[in-house]
């Protein structure tokens, strides 16, 4: 079975939100077929959104893994749920104990009900960016760019690097 580099970013702002997304991190490293090989720092970033809300903890994961992008997502969704996430669609920008998105999967482009590959905002999150430059500097993403191209693109967030 081949195995595929997958770049997975979480973030939360309800709750221990370092905790949260730490505890995460190591249950993302539990599931069968994966294995975590990098993990940024965390970092503080202002949430985008018209809903008021605490700024969220973020960070990116990269991990190897033997699963199909669809079962991966499943797994995601699970460990999202152990931390009570709520994904009704009139939720959908409203504060979360726990988010996890896939942003790369391989080299793979996926685009259907149930996921779409790349993330279809990533380039747009630069909460998203700096941690995956972070772990992956010199990562061309083919049809997007450097990484360093990326961020300089991005739109500008508040955001910080936490010790």
């Amino acid at each position: 079975m081949p195995v595929e580099e997958v770049f997975i970013a979480l973030g939360s702002n309800i709750g221990d939100s370092a905790t949260i997304v730490d505890e995460a991190i190591t249950a993302l490293d539990n599931i069968i077929q994966c294995r975590l090989r990098k993990r940024s720092s965390l970092y503080r970033s202002a949430a985008i959104s018209d809903i008021p809300q605490d700024d969220y903890i973020n960070a990116v994961v990269k991990v190897e893994t033997g699963l199909e992008p669809l079962a991966l997502l499943l797994e995601l969704h699970a460990i999202e749920h152990a931390y009570y996430r709520n994904r009704a669609e009139e939720r959908r920008w409203a504060p979360r104990t726990l988010d996890l998105d896939i942003i790369l999967f391989g080299n793979r482009c996926i685009d259907d009900s149930h996921l779409t590959l790349p993330h279809p905002r990533f380039t747009q999150r630069r909460f998203v960016l700096e941690p995956m430059f972070e772990i992956d500097g010199d990562r061309f993403i083919p049809g997007y760019g450097s990484l360093r191209y990326l961020i300089d693109n991005a739109p500008a967030v508040e955001m910080e690097k936490l010790d």
